[in-house]
């Protein structure tokens, strides 16, 4: 569309995908920036909506082939991206007011920590996998997710940036989509995929759930999930009454910085399970879940393996968590929804935060009283999600107390951690859509009568 039609928000909203009601202001105030940048009103821009994404439960399975039950917010990336004649990607971000520059015709390699290594990494795997020497681009965007809130605002970055370097967008519905959630998975956490080598990615090892969400997802539903290769199982609409609070804790979960190493450990210990079947068994299986498919049996054997490993509690107490949460909870989480058991879901999530607590040993102070106040205040479910260590918390309520409970929740978490309540955010997101490039406007409804 015409840099012109980035500053008007009515003709914005008349390009919306149906369930997607967020903000056109941060779309203008990107229009405006490209203004200031010297575009004029007549640049081509190209305008996309990258959201973030709930884990409503699955903990740290993706990895190891196993479930979880997603959903996209309603916050999220927006961005503008118009082109540039030089080989730079230069990005620039509203909120924060930080810039950065990656050399498209460089090394492609970004200061470690920093926001760019997501682009740099992007780059870097399009040059070498596919040949393709990606476009400059000049990419503005704001964003209404936390920062370092556990929502997956990394790996929409990385989402963002396959498109802002003129990759096309894929197709709204089908095995395109998942399949690119893979694929760019691969690239952040540095693996390898398909014919192509890994890398060095981004310094963390998880999995394809968050983009899967990030890319996959439909208003108003939950989507579960199995992975490595990413399969979608069921669908399940959340009732219109219903709405998660969210509650970012303050404390950063930010994957390549503090946290990456407790994050990885999960991670190896799951690879390393699987690496000791492989060993004793000769057997070929990838990962925990295809292992665990073989019967009853698997488990056992397991048991045994890490049992005799120089760390036998800590695996185990992975193994355990793997299987009560992929193969229990999830589908029960998941069946209680679909049959509109609320009390029944609030049980199985309780569940999950426990194991969460007590063997991921994921949970700080802050993430473990949200999620038990929301419950005593009357959530019917609730837990904390995403990496660990940090993050936010999401709880169900009915959408006609949601005031209510969120000013109440807000205040429990107050007098709990006063330290944290200037960097916590409360809000609410139905389950959005997913990634999206706003395009032509839609159709007007017919007129009746």
């Amino acid at each position: 569309m015409r840099l012109a039609t980035l500053l008007d928000p009515k003709a914005l909203v008349a390009r919306y995908p149906p369930g997607f009601g967020g903000n056109p202001d941060s779309w203008v105030a990107a229009g405006h920036r490209l203004l200031d940048l010297g575009y004029d009103e007549k640049t081509e821009t190209r305008v996309f909506f990258v959201p973030g994404r709930i884990e409503v439960v699955g903990k740290h399975t993706d990895y190891a082939g196993g479930r979880s039950l997603v959903a996209a917010t309603e916050r999220g990336l927006y961005l503008a991206v118009a082109a540039r004649r030089d080989r730079k990607l230069r990005l620039h971000d509203l909120r924060s007011g930080e810039q950065a520059s990656v050399d498209l015709s460089g090394e492609l390699i970004a200061e470690p920590g920093h926001w760019s290594a997501y682009p740099s990494a992007v780059a870097r795997r399009l040059r070498r996998d596919f040949g393709l020497e990606p476009a400059g681009a000049e990419v503005v965007f704001s964003s209404d997710l936390p920062v370092a809130g556990g929502m997956s605002s990394s790996s929409a970055l990385v989402v963002a940036a396959w498109w802002a370097m003129a990759v096309e967008p894929p197709a709204d519905e089908g095995p395109h989509r998942l399949r690119l959630a893979e694929y760019l998975a691969a690239v952040e956490a540095g693996r390898a995929t398909g014919a192509t080598e890994g890398d060095r990615g981004v310094g963390t090892r998880g999995g394809s759930e968050d983009h899967t969400a990030i890319l996959c997802s439909r208003a108003g539903r939950l989507g579960q999930y199995s992975y490595a290769p990413t399969r979608p199982e069921r669908s399940v609409e959340l009732a219109d009454g219903l709405v998660f609070a969210i509650a970012a804790s303050g404390v950063r979960a930010e994957k390549t910085r503090g946290a990456r190493a407790a994050y990885n450990r999960l991670s190896d210990q799951a690879a390393e399970l699987a690496a000791r079947w492989r060993r004793e068994t000769s057997g070929r299986e990838a990962h925990l879940a295809a292992i665990l498919a073989r019967g009853p049996g698997a488990h056992e054997d397991l048991s045994r393996f890490a049992a005799r490993s120089p760390s036998p509690g800590e695996l185990t107490r992975r193994l355990e968590h793997f299987l009560a949460e992929s193969e229990e909870i999830v589908p029960a989480a998941t069946d209680a929804l679909a049959a509109g058991e609320l009390a029944a879901f609030g049980r199985v999530v309780d569940r999950s935060q426990t194991l969460a607590e007590e063997l991921l040993d994921n949970q700080v102070p802050e993430t473990v009283h949200l999620a038990r106040s929301a419950r005593g205040l009357g959530a019917p479910a609730a837990s904390a999600f995403g990496a660990g260590f940090g993050g936010a918390v999401w709880a169900l309520i009915e959408r006609r107390h949601l005031a209510s409970f969120l000013e109440r929740w807000r205040n429990a978490y107050r007098d709990a951690h006063p330290e944290r309540w200037d960097a916590a955010s409360f809000f609410a997101s139905r389950p959005g859509p997913g990634a999206f490039e706003l395009g032509p406007r839609r159709a007007a409804p017919p007129r009746h009568g």
